[in-house]
């Protein structure tokens, strides 16, 4: 069957060059040159104040429903007074001689967005952090060693009595609290608004001149998937000379300013980096967006996409998931979001080729042809991006080529290619870790990134990397043969629909391949016409329809794949879900494997026991 034809769309051509060394592997590079970039963001912002003051840069929804909008104009004035303001406060480092950072606790927004920008201009580092480390954690375990880790000048948190817990358990003695609303009861806090009125003066133009490409601009933290949160050093460099790579690789940014509607979080590289600095390097337009891809939260996002048409639209795949039955169900709002779009973006994660098939039949309803959907590769070591799509893909999976600039290394690990990574993108090291810091770059001085990759086409390069998985996730039966966990669990997923929220591979040195199971409420529920909507995990799961679909399917599934590197042979489906504080999923819903099979060790032993009980389903 013909498809429709692709939207017309300015990319980079495709290519690479491939260097093979002496001692194995693959070296890729772009053949395109880095172009010169500027030396801060605080530069960038100034331009477009300058260039284009009027254009809107940031948007969010004010609690009457309207709109909050700042120019680039107002934008850089009210930045330039809130660093006048960080600076009069400004303590020049702790004990050890780092600078001190500014600390956020909350989730997107302008004044979030204001303080950020004011602290990097001037040399203070931003430090965002998780939200879900201060209000869906129980002990804020994480969230106190991160502040006695970076030892902020102050604390930001947008609604101080929606952050008082955390902000108690933090027991941040004279380091001031800054709120834009809602002060915490019993602890002083001052209010964002008082530093946009502080005048400017010579003291901060000063230190602006003094912010150069190796100056930290903040301090990214790891979802901690090994252990605990990690400070990831992102300098100016690393982000400008980011920017500039993918303007090169994607020329259409400077057709038209680009347009925004993103929820994606900022204390996260691919919201806070790639999408926000996206926006301000080519003088786009960002509307925030305070929905999430969960029940209760989506309906914001299908709102705000009712009135807005964005040209680019990023997502996780869970994000396009929860969204496609609105936009299946309602052909004015699948119009509107593909009115002016030109790629759909998805990251985080592999996009199930079924999401991707549904999301190219609305393009061609609304418009008669297929929008690009791409993606890209890259870490919060990063800045993020390594690789990124730049040409027509069919399916998902593929994450492009090297970046100008970049260097990608593969070199064979346990029957894999990994990657390693080296360019002006990369980090210096992580926040006061220098042992860390040193184990994380190879003899050549590549980053090890961990994760391993594959060509596309080998005998075509240009075609692309393929993702192939997390090499520390990776294992090897008792027979000694390995199985490759990233894409096995994805297979599984998108085989076991809409059954499968999330899996956990087991097998370690053992002779057969289980799974533990995370159910989807809905996907359990639509299993079960006779079940209210209000009926529980733990009871839906007892239902003989989803035990007996969730059996057909992964039977149906081995009967593809007999091998026993890919052949399931037991089934456990777990009600409780994954559990933030034990490190068991990451705030951007991504499971950690080892964390689950150690917290959880008993229900493996119960999943390989030699006699099995009722719960576990046998195939």
């Amino acid at each position: 069957m013909n498809k429709a034809p692709f939207a017309s769309l300015s990319f980079a051509p495709p290519a690479v060059d491939i260097e093979y060394p002496a001692h194995g592997g693959m070296i890729l590079r772009s053949p395109r040159k880095l172009l010169p970039y500027p030396d801060s963001l605080g530069q960038v912002l100034r331009q477009w104040a300058e260039d284009a003051p009027d254009r809107i840069f940031l948007a969010e929804r004010k609690t009457d429903g309207e709109w909050r909008k700042f120019s680039y104009g107002q934008t850089a004035t009210v930045v330039n007074a809130v660093s006048q303001a960080l600076l009069e406060r400004y303590a020049a480092g702790d004990e050890s001689g780092f600078p001190r950072p500014v600390m956020i606790l909350s989730d997107n927004g302008i004044d979030n967005a204001l303080l950020q920008l004011a602290a990097m201009q001037v040399g203070i580092p931003a430090a965002p952090i998780s939200p879900a480390y201060s209000l869906m954690s129980k002990d804020h375990a994480r969230l106190r060693y991160i502040f006695n880790l970076i030892s902020p000048m102050l604390i930001y948190a947008e609604d101080g009595q929606k952050f008082a817990p955390a902000l108690k358990a933090l027991n941040p003695g004279n380091i001031e609290i800054l709120i834009s609303r809602n002060p915490p009861d019993d602890m002083p806090a001052s209010f964002f608004s008082g530093l946009t009125e502080t005048p400017p003066a010579s003291m901060s133009e000063e230190a602006f001149a003094g912010v150069g490409p190796d100056s930290v601009a903040k301090i990214l933290f790891t979802s901690g998937s090994t252990g605990v949160p990690k400070g990831v050093i992102n300098t100016q460099r690393m982000l400008c000379s980011n920017q500039q790579a993918i303007r090169q690789m994607w020329p259409f940014l400077a057709e038209r300013p680009p347009v925004i509607l993103d929820w994606l979080p900022w204390n996260h590289t691919f919201g806070g980096n790639h999408n926000f600095n996206m926006m301000l390097f080519n003088g786009g337009t960002l509307y925030i967006d305070h929905g999430k891809p969960v029940p209760g939260l989506i309906e914001h996002t299908v709102s705000n996409l009712r009135e807005i048409s964005p040209t680019l639209y990023f997502n996780v795949p869970r994000g396009f998931d929860v969204l496609l039955p609105y936009l299946e169900g309602d052909a004015a709002l699948r119009d509107k979001l593909f009115r002016d779009l030109d790629i759909l973006f998805y990251a985080a994660a592999a996009l199930p080729q079924n999401l991707w098939e549904r999301l190219e039949k609305l393009s061609v309803q609304a418009r008669g042809e297929r929008v690009r959907m791409v993606s890209a590769w890259g870490a919060t070591e990063t800045a993020p991006m390594v690789t990124s799509v730049h040409f027509e893909i069919e399916r998902a999976g593929v994450i492009g080529l090297p970046a100008p600039g970049c260097e990608l290394k593969m070199i064979p690990n346990s029957g894999k290619l990994e990657l390693r990574v080296k360019g002006p993108n990369i980090m210096p090291g992580y926040w006061k870790a220098p042992e860390l810091t040193r184990k994380a770059f190879d003899e050549d001085g590549f980053y090890r990134i961990g994760d391993a990759g594959k060509l596309a086409d080998p005998e075509n390069p240009e075609k692309g990397l393929v993702f192939d998985g997390r090499v520390s996730e990776d294992f090897k039966l008792m027979s000694g043969t390995w199985v490759h966990v990233g894409m096995l669990r994805l297979a599984l997923i998108a085989a076991a629909e809409p059954v499968i929220q999330d899996a956990v591979i087991t097998g370690q040195d053992r002779e057969y391949l289980g799974l533990l199971v995370f159910p989807s409420l809905p996907g359990c529920g639509s299993l079960c016409p006779g079940a209210d909507d209000d009926t529980s995990l733990e009871k839906l799961v007892s239902f003989p329809q989803v035990r007996a679909g969730l059996t057909e399917k992964i039977r149906a599934y081995n009967s593809e794949h007999p091998g026993s590197s890919t052949r399931i042979a037991r089934i456990l489906l777990m009600t409780e879900p994954p559990n933030i504080d034990a490190n068991e999923i990451t705030d951007k819903g991504y499971i950690n494997q080892r964390a689950v099979l150690e917290r959880r060790c008993e229900l493996v032993e119960k999943l390989h026991a030699a006699e099995a009980d009722d719960e576990v389903i046998l195939l």
